[in-house]
């Protein structure tokens, strides 16, 4: 089966007050669209970044209220976390169908969850692992010989819990290197509601 001649670009832990924008701006540089997984508190707090990820044509997804792994919560405060972040999103406009819970990781009922607010779980193929403050050479060259078709690419635009560096300039400067490298294979950057409208999963 031929696969989708597409890679996607997320961003988790935004939208952050000095990081997003610069790599909004990196991104319509480059012609590229991404998804970006939102903290709902910061959405709310950055209402105006918000807007304009979803103006600039890029997609906005949820990633959580509190940053907590699953498997350190109840289903009911997941449920309760879940809840209350999508409707904070709502509140700038926002109405994510994927989510991708904070490190990635999964409860043995976190599907469920998912499925009881129509929210389609999305995790990665390739992690640039930019939070450890790695030059952006260093993790296109890390990234770039196994991308393919259909990846989902892991980056953060803002610095959540485990980050080890002060900021995000490295992942603004891979932005362009990148999407650069996905051409380079046949493929062009999209945001994943382009893989969701075509019923796959992330």
């Amino acid at each position: 089966m031929r696969r989708d001649p597409r890679i996607f670009p997320t961003f988790d832990d935004g939208p952050h007050p000095l990081w997003t924008p610069k790599i909004l701006s990196e991104l319509r540089r480059a012609d590229a669209k991404a998804t970006f997984f939102a903290v709902a508190p910061l959405a709310l707090r950055y209402p105006e970044i918000t807007r304009r990820i979803m103006d600039d044509g890029h997609e906005i997804a949820f990633h959580c209220t509190r940053h907590i792994r699953h498997t350190e919560m109840t289903e009911e405060e997941v449920e309760e976390d879940v809840e209350t972040g999508l409707r904070s999103l709502r509140k700038v406009g926002a109405s994510p169908r994927m989510w991708r819970p904070p490190w990635g990781m999964l409860a043995p009922w976190s599907e469920r969850v998912a499925d009881d607010f129509g929210l389609e779980i999305s995790l990665w193929d390739s992690d640039t692992r930019d939070w450890r403050g790695d030059s952006a050479e260093a993790m296109l060259g890390a990234v770039a010989p196994s991308l393919s078709a259909g990846d989902t690419v892991l980056m953060h635009d803002g610095l959540g819990p485990g980050a080890t560096r002060d900021g995000c300039e490295e992942t603004v400067r891979l932005v362009a290197p990148l999407a650069a490298r996905m051409r380079d294979i046949g493929c062009e950057p999209d945001s994943l509601a382009v893989k969701e409208h075509r019923g796959a999963r992330a």
